[in-house]
């Protein structure tokens, strides 16, 4: 196994990337056990979360973890989603997960900027729905709310992303 160096400042904002194990189409159908699980973290330890999405088998958020471990954090949410979709399901043991996570450290506010877009063009980007306005399972409909985008902002601009993002 790789030693996976993580390196992380004080106040940087970070792109994550988790996949259910054999990508596993779990996370939809139980997104109550996962935002429970995220409730929890932030209960025991501050951080923000800026933008994310939930699609079937991964999900993305943007999350500023302050001065907390990111790794500890997200190992928090995803064992405690772990245990909750294990007890739901009537599982004993078994992999939920992948190993590891994908991270990015967000650079400047246009980087900021095209990882928000990513994560709320995911579903479309996947072919779960046609325009991202049909997805609840994302923070989009928030920024709709809070007046940060137009509820025609992915009709009426051309979306492309080059780059990695730990799908």
């Amino acid at each position: 196994m790789t030693n996976i160096r993580r390196y992380f400042r004080a106040n940087d904002i970070i792109f994550v990337t988790h996949v259910s194990h054999n990508r596993m189409p779990i996370l939809v159908a139980n997104f109550d056990l996962l935002w429970k699980a995220i409730e929890i973290t932030k209960q025991k330890t501050q951080f923000d979360i800026i933008a994310w999405a939930v699609l079937p088998d991964h999900f993305h958020m943007i999350i500023e973890p302050m001065r907390n471990n990111l790794s500890a954090l997200m190992k928090s949410m995803k064992l405690s989603f772990s245990w909750h979709y294990r007890k739901r399901a009537g599982l004993v043991k078994g992999r939920v997960w992948q190993n590891r996570f994908w991270d990015h450290i967000i650079r400047d506010q246009e980087d900021l900027n095209k990882h928000i877009d990513y994560i709320h063009f995911n579903p479309v980007k996947h072919g779960i729905v046609a325009n991202v306005i049909e997805w609840k399972y994302s923070s989009l409909h928030q920024y709709f709310e809070d007046g940060l985008c137009s509820k025609e902002w992915s009709s009426t601009e051309k979306l492309s992303f080059v780059g990695e993002f730990g799908e």
